[in-house]
């Protein structure tokens, strides 16, 4: 089995410089979990709920959802910025990195909307 073939079927990685099977995923569950925190945080604002995180509560009081979806792209961003720094075989970091809280986000918003629901 040749090293591309390990890195591309086994790993889920592409070839270097290319984004294989895995990042892919993770930049879709990026999206997903973007989304999910998002709405579930504008369905809870909506319900009288308060955002917790008092950076994101002031910059959604001066702005409104806009700062929600700024501050994420902002994030997206810093990520994309700093993939090419990695080696290639670590760039699904930035992806992980990213969906990882905002997934958790949403589930804990979701929790707390079954709640007050």
């Amino acid at each position: 089995m040749g090293t591309d073939r390990v890195r591309e079927e086994v790993l889920g990685l592409g070839r270097p410089g290319t984004p294989g099977r895995l990042e892919r995923a993770l930049w879709l569950a990026v999206a997903l979990a973007l989304v999910g925190d998002v709405v579930t945080t504008l369905l809870g604002l909506h319900l009288g709920l308060v955002e917790s995180n008092p950076v994101a509560r002031g910059a959604i009081e001066v702005a409104g959802p806009v700062a929600m979806v700024a501050m994420k792209a902002g994030a997206i961003g810093v990520g994309l910025a700093c993939r090419p720094l990695l080696p290639a075989p670590y760039a699904p970091i930035v992806p992980a990195c990213l969906a990882g809280p905002w997934l958790c986000a949403t589930a804990y918003n979701l929790s707390v909307l079954v709640v007050v629901i």
